[in-house]
């Protein structure tokens, strides 16, 4: 399998899926890690979500932090 395919087959879910399954037990682990993520594990993801907390002590603006100094974004 040439270098061109393993890296078609890491990005495309497709290509991948419509691999035999000897290519698909030649092909090397993606560097890059799982692309998929557990729900265990996007329930304990926390960045990145709007804080009610920090909306409310910023009179309805979302802040940068919740440390209590509202920093408008």
């Amino acid at each position: 399998m040439s270098n061109i395919d393993i890296a078609r087959a890491w990005k495309d879910e497709e290509y991948r899926n419509s691999l035999t399954e000897e290519q698909k037990e030649q092909l090397p682990e993606n560097p890059a890690g799982e692309a998929e993520i557990s729900d265990e594990d996007l329930g304990n993801i926390s960045g990145g979500m709007r804080s009610e907390t920090a909306q409310t002590q910023c009179g309805g603006q979302y802040c940068k932090n919740t440390s209590g100094a509202c920093n408008p974004f």
